[in-house]
Formats: C-alpha cells, structure tokens, sequence
C-alpha cells in the first residue's frame, strides 16, 4: 500500500519555502506514495503550480498572495473566524495576551508570530492517521501538526534564524516534543535551533533546500526579464518586502551611489506590507527612477540572467534560495554576513560578504561596479555550484522506513 503523507504549510505564496516544498512534491514518487498538502492560510497565488498527484485538503482556496492588499484582507477575515472556529475562544485570547506582554517586557513585538496559533487552532481538522506528517515550517504549520494531525511520524522543517526571528518557548508550548524529526534548512539554521532547544539535539538534523538548477537555467533563457531599456548598470534583488529583507537599507545604500553620480538603477522582486514605507523612504531620497519596486513576477530567473549583480542585504536567514538561484545563474553576490548568507558564500571566491549598514553595502557595489573582471571571476565559481538534492530525499525517506 502506498505510505499515506501529509504536507502543512503556512502559506503558497511566492517565497523561498514554498518553492522548496514544490520542487520536493514533484520529486516524491505518486506510485510510492499517497500525498496530502494542507495550506493554513487557505491563500496563495502558487497554487496552480501543485502536481497533479498531490490532493490539496484545503475546502476552500484563494489564489490571493497575502502579501497584496486584498490577501491581506482575506487573511484578516480568516484570523477572525479561527478565533471562535472549533471552540476554545478564552484560550485563545489567553494565549495572545500572556506572550504578548512577554514581547512588551522584551520590547519585541511581532504580530503576526502571536497569531499563527490561533490560525492552527482555528484550522480544520481531518480524521485520518497519516504515516508521516510534516510542517514545512515554522509557526502555524508546527503547531497545526503537533495539536491537531494524527500521524505515526511527526517532522518539523525550520527555515529561519530560530533565536531571532521572534519565537519564543512560551509561544510554542512545548510542541516540539511531539515530533519525531526536526530539520533545518542548514547547519547555522539548526545551531540557532538548538541554542534555544538544546534537549532536541538529537532528532535535529540538516534538510537543505531542494533546488531544481536545470530548470532554473531553462526559465532564465525564456522571453522576459528587464524592459525599461536602460543601458547602466542593474542591480537586482528578489524577496519579500519586509523588514527582514533589508530594504531600507538597501534604498540608503543607493541614495550613497547616487551621489557619486554613478549609473545605476536597483531593481527589486518582491511584494509586502512595507511597500508603501520604502516608496515613501525612495521618494524622499529622490529616487524614484534608481530604486524599483516592480512587484512579484511569475518568471523571475530572466531578470537574474540579465542583471549586473545580485544583492542580498538581509537582517537574517535561514538558508536563503534567492541566492542558490542568482549562484545557478552565473550572477557575481553581494550578501549581508547574517546567519544563513555565510553559509552559502566563501567570501571573495562566489560571492562577497559585507555588513548590514548602508555604508558596506555600498562600498561592496562599488568595489565591483568598478571592476568588471571580479564581477566575471565570482559569477564563474558561483555558476559551477552543484546543488545536489540525493541526500535530501533520502533523509525523508529514511523517516518512513
């Protein structure tokens, strides 16, 4: 009999994660197995990208990204109806208040980590015993597989700096004792895991990313990619608007370049909530025709394969596949040297590492868009790369044996 298997997930918007579990849903076997994807938010515009062999258990679907104005919306409804969706509504609200002055006293509040257990609590509930179970990350999906999946194998996949992204034990209420296996994205991913978690240590282990660089390099040769007809020096950078990202910093760091009057324009791939702070900070900074924001592009790889240089200013990662996809395209790196970016580039042979000021970052671009020859040297080493998934696969399927 097939092994019946069950993916969660917070969202299927375009982000790294999502990705990820897509390109690993096409590598599992349909005749080996039986797989079930089950989406917290209800929303995401990559829907229409699932195999035909994987059964979305989700009644109800919206192809809205939450990261638009009306996911957004949608999201919101969705928060209200799982607060009193299943019952348990004073514990709910228990629940937001305590951690909620934890974040006060730490002077760190972040929302929407609050949030995602009352989306599990909310979410709907299936009368079935998978073989394995697994959140393919953190937060809601964690939650939602630890409380409320029977399975006979629990896995957890953490993809971010786990001490600084705002998690808190207090919020997770001991939900990773329930898990058979826990992973991360790599190995600073999985020490900061541990830091915080060391009784887990054992049952922790490292799933890298799955990245599919053949197809990648056939979608960066396709029709696409930059249209504005400008002749200069292009700079890109795809993700999320969000804080974590390291926009403001990087608007700062172009306003430095563009008093030296040099000719660039910075692109940026990507949707969020701070969209409307950043065209604010681009607009004060007068530099509405240097730094675009275009938004969220179903083929991205064209405009990697057209640009000048790739930079990645993050504030933290967990292991981060924008850059895998700019290395697999021959792109010369600049990265922030957070937890996560160090990982993935040897400074000064694929890539170049900097701190996170506006003042390194734009040194570190001028450096290389004054030297076309080491732009040439680390976009070679960074193309010859090779992303291997072997080991991956059968990690998860070790689980199941």
């Amino acid at each position: 009999m097939k092994k019946k298997i069950l993916f969660v997930i917070n969202t299927l918007s375009r982000a790294g994660a999502e990705t990820a579990l897509l390109e690993m849903l096409r590598r599992l076997d349909s005749q080996e197995y039986e797989i079930c994807l089950y989406i917290i938010t209800g929303q995401g515009e990559l829907v229409g990208k699932l195999p035909d062999h994987v059964r979305l258990l989700n009644p109800s679907f919206s192809k809205e990204s939450v990261l638009t104005g009306k996911g957004r919306r949608k999201l919101t409804r969705k928060i209200c109806r799982s607060f009193v969706k299943n019952g348990r509504l004073f514990e709910k609200v228990c629940y937001i208040f305590r951690n909620l002055m934890i974040m006060v006293k730490e002077r760190k509040i972040l929302i929407d980590k609050l949030l995602w257990r009352v989306l599990s609590d909310g979410a709907d509930r299936f009368d079935v015993c998978f073989d394995l179970a697994m959140a393919w990350i953190e937060g809601g999906s964690v939650y939602y597989v630890a409380d409320h999946v029977k399975a006979r194998r629990k896995a957890a996949l953490i993809h971010i700096d786990y001490e600084n992204a705002g998690y808190m034990r207090e919020m997770d209420q001991d939900c990773f004792e329930r898990f058979t296996n826990i992973f991360a994205v790599s190995e600073e991913t999985k020490k900061h895991f541990v830091n915080i978690y060391p009784e887990y240590a054992a049952k922790t282990d490292v799933l890298h990313n799955i990245v599919n660089q053949e197809v990648i390099r056939l979608k960066g040769q396709e029709k696409g990619g930059f249209s504005d007809g400008y002749g200069g020096f292009r700079i890109l950078t795809v993700g999320r608007l969000t804080r974590q990202k390291g926009y403001d910093i990087a608007v700062e760091a172009m306003g430095l370049l563009k008093r030296k009057k040099y000719d660039i324009r910075w692109y940026v791939l990507g949707e969020g909530e701070l969209r409307k702070v950043l065209t604010k900070k681009i607009q004060e900074l007068g530099l509405e025709k240097d730094f675009l924001l275009l938004g969220q592009h179903d083929n991205p790889y064209p405009y990697y394969a057209q640009t000048d240089l790739y930079v990645h200013a993050t504030r933290y990662e967990g292991k981060s596949i924008a850059i895998q996809e700019a290395q697999t395209l021959g792109c010369s790196v600049i990265a922030s040297d957070c937890n996560g970016n160090l990982e993935q580039i040897e400074d000064g042979e694929d890539g170049v590492l900097c701190e996170l000021t506006p003042q390194a970052v734009a040194e570190k671009i001028e450096e290389l868009y004054l030297n076309e020859e080491k732009r040439k040297q680390l976009g070679e080493k960074a193309r010859i790369k090779d992303i291997s998934c072997e080991r991956e696969l059968r990690l998860f399927r070790n689980m199941l044996e």
